[in-house]
């Protein structure tokens, strides 16, 4: 039986216009790992291969290849091609962050469901915004889902003066950030990203359908305007099993 080489992906160009190169990448090596073209336990073609044939940059394809590997597709290995580990991915979500691009690509086929939108108080908004102990801000509440399963319940909370200027009708948008740049006609800059582990109460395990003390990942996000203002805090609460953060840690020891 013959392997398959390179021949068998199509020739593509790729553009920027259609987006991040190295998901249009994934997505075309998708194909082929899904229909057995390239077998569970075979390899795929080498990275520089792949690079050639495209026309695009070692970088791309090792995104790529990063991409199809926290889905569970592939398997990479240290200068040796990557083997093919399932035709379809896997139940786990992994969450590359390095921009915003990535928190968009974790929400590919999602769905938002809020819940409440409404004044609050909270030590969290006098934490974040400055805001004095009994003043009310605005606090989103919503859950994440794809198809039946639950992947995040997300508290969101806002100042007063930038919650008073949104309704519940205006997240309609599965990236909650991204609504309120649309309505607010803002642009959010950085996200500062804190991770930490969590045990669910009630309402976390009613809204995730997961046992009352089950482990969660929970994911802070303070988003802030080009001069540094704080705009938005929202807390993600996933399922612990079903979740896992990948990222890259170069070694700049000497």
């Amino acid at each position: 039986m013959d392997h398959p080489t390179i021949d068998s992906l199509p020739r593509r160009t790729l553009g920027r216009a259609n987006g991040p190169l190295y998901r249009q990448l994934a997505d075309i090596l998708r194909e082929p790992i899904g229909n057995g073209t390239f077998p569970v336990g075979g390899e795929l073609p080498k990275e520089a291969t792949i690079a050639e044939h495209f026309g695009v940059s070692l970088i791309t394809v090792r995104q790529a290849l990063r991409d199809l590997e926290a889905d569970g597709l592939i398997r990479k290995r240290s200068a040796k091609p990557a083997v093919v580990a399932a035709r379809s991915p896997s139940v786990n979500l992994s969450w590359k962050f390095k921009n915003f691009a990535d928190m968009a690509a974790f929400t590919k086929d999602a769905e938002l469901t809020v819940k409440s939108y409404r004044k609050e108080v909270s030590p969290v908004l006098q934490r974040h915004f400055g805001m004095g102990k009994d003043e009310a801000g605005y606090c989103l509440r919503s859950v994440l889902s794809i198809g039946e399963q639950r992947k995040a319940q997300i508290t969101t909370y806002f100042p007063p003066d930038i919650g008073a200027r949104l309704k519940r009708e205006d997240f309609s948008d599965v990236l909650i950030f991204r609504s309120v740049q649309k309505h607010l006609g803002l642009r959010l800059d950085v996200a500062h990203v804190t991770v930490r582990a969590e045990i669910a109460d009630e309402a976390v395990a009613a809204d995730l359908g997961i046992t009352l003390g089950s482990p969660v990942l929970t994911v802070e996000m303070l988003y802030q305007s080009a001069d540094q203002r704080s705009i938005e805090f929202s807390v993600a609460r996933h399922p612990a099993d079903i979740f896992s953060i990948t990222y890259d840690a170069p070694n700049d020891l000497s």
